[in-house]
């Protein structure tokens, strides 16, 4: 893998801050952040070059250990989230 770049970008704090929320609410670091509307702009704009390698995805990388979608429920009775239909009570909290 090639070595990423270093820059320095001089942003407006209300442009910053802005971004740092959004960063946020997409569970992405600024940096990450501002590198994905760098290479969305570049697509639409078709001046992506095809060199370019692809972006991790959001969010932290999986710790490596066992498969979390491995399915380690032994209870066979248990409804899957596809089973419930809309006539089902809601799921979670409320009964006492």
């Amino acid at each position: 893998m090639a070595e990423r770049k270093k820059i320095l970008l001089r942003l407006d704090p209300a442009v910053h801050d802005a971004l740092v929320r959004w960063a946020g609410d997409e569970l992405r670091s600024t940096n990450a952040q501002i590198e994905f509307l760098l290479r969305r702009a570049l697509a639409d704009a078709g001046r992506m070059p095809g060199t370019a390698g692809r972006m991790r995805g959001r969010g932290r990388p999986r710790k490596a250990g066992p498969d979390p979608d491995a399915n380690t429920d032994t209870d066979t009775d248990r409804q899957t989230e596809d089973e419930y239909d809309e006539h089902d009570p809601p799921r979670g909290g409320g009964e006492d």
